[in-house]
Order: C-alpha cells, then sequence, then structure tokens
C-alpha cells in the first residue's frame, strides 16, 4: 500500500513522516481536519513531536491529504487494529513467537499456524507488519501458552523466514 502513495509525499518530507506515522499508528483524518485514534482527538503537538516534524506540518498534511481524493479515501478510514499482547504476554501467562521475514513471504502466516494448531495450541493474536513500512517485517503471533524451543527448527523450514524468537 504505501509504495502506491508514497509517490504523492515524495516532494514533501515532512509529511510523508506524517503520514507514515498515521499509518503506523492507525490514525486517521477527520473531516473536521482533525485527527484522531478512534473517536480519540489527538493534538497536532503530540503528533508532530511523535513524527519528529513541526506542528504547521500536521496542519499541511491534513489539507493535503483532504484535498486528494485517493489520500482522504484511505485516510479517513484509518482505524487503529486494537491492542498487541506481545509486551504484556509474559504477565498475562501468554507464549509469544517473532519471525522475521524476507522479500519472499507469501504463506508464512499460514505455514506457521498449521505448525502452531499441530502442537495443540491455540493462538490469540497474530499480527504482521507490513513489509513496505518496517526495514525488518516481522510476524508475530501471541498463543494461549508458550511453546517449546523444538518448534523454532519446524518455522526455520518455512520459505521466507529468516529468524525466529520465542519468547
Amino acid at each position: 500500500m504505501w509504495e502506491s502513495l508514497k509517490y504523492k509525499f515524495e516532494k514533501y518530507p515532512a509529511r510523508m513522516n506524517v503520514a507514515s506515522k498515521m499509518i503506523e499508528l492507525g490514525l486517521r483524518v477527520g473531516k473536521d481536519h482533525k485527527i484522531y485514534c478512534g473517536d480519540l482527538k489527538i493534538s497536532d503537538v503530540a503528533l508532530a513531536k511523535a513524527a519528529n516534524v513541526d506542528r504547521k506540518a500536521i496542519k499541511l498534511t491534513v489539507d493535503f491529504i483532504l484535498n486528494d481524493e485517493k489520500l482522504s479515501n484511505i485516510f479517513e478510514n484509518i482505524f487503529p487494529a486494537g491492542t498487541l499482547l506481545k509486551n504484556i504476554a509474559k504477565n498475562l501467562g501468554l507464549g509469544v513467537i517473532e519471525i522475521e521475514v524476507g522479500e519472499e513471504n507469501t504463506g508464512i502466516l499460514a505455514n506457521a499456524t498449521k505448525i502452531i494448531s499441530e502442537e495443540g495450541i491455540s493462538i490469540r493474536q497474530a499480527y504482521a507488519s507490513d513489509t513496505q513500512l518496517e526495514e525488518i517485517p516481522r510476524l508475530t503471533i501471541i498463543t494461549e501458552e508458550n511453546v517449546s524451543g523444538e518448534i523454532i527448527k519446524k518455522f526455520l523450514k518455512i520459505n521466507g523466514v529468516i529468524r525466529v524468537s520465542v519468547y
């Protein structure tokens, strides 16, 4: 997705930073020219700090988005995906599997979930980072229980998997 939008921002690096941060955080633009995370209004100052730009860049980016039909159709409809359990999994007694993927990544989620299912373990959550937005894309799978280290060997046999961490 990002590759198809990047050219619209290529002449405006600050706007590109803002748009990237918005996509990363699941922020949308409202018709009222405000930025939201779900129904929570985000301050221009907070977003500017997070995107490492000045406040003026936020307003310019929002105006730019709303004046472009393709961009507005995308950015008016972004919603956050919800809580990623990765950082609190240990506290909840859940397992975490992190799989770094390469350029060839078709079927990794399907193969990984099959391996976990064959172990008789339930999956609570799966999250794949965008291969166009992340330098090192990862598939993170949260399981109902910890998985054994032996499962790593099975994951490493999946085409496109570079590295696997289980914790």
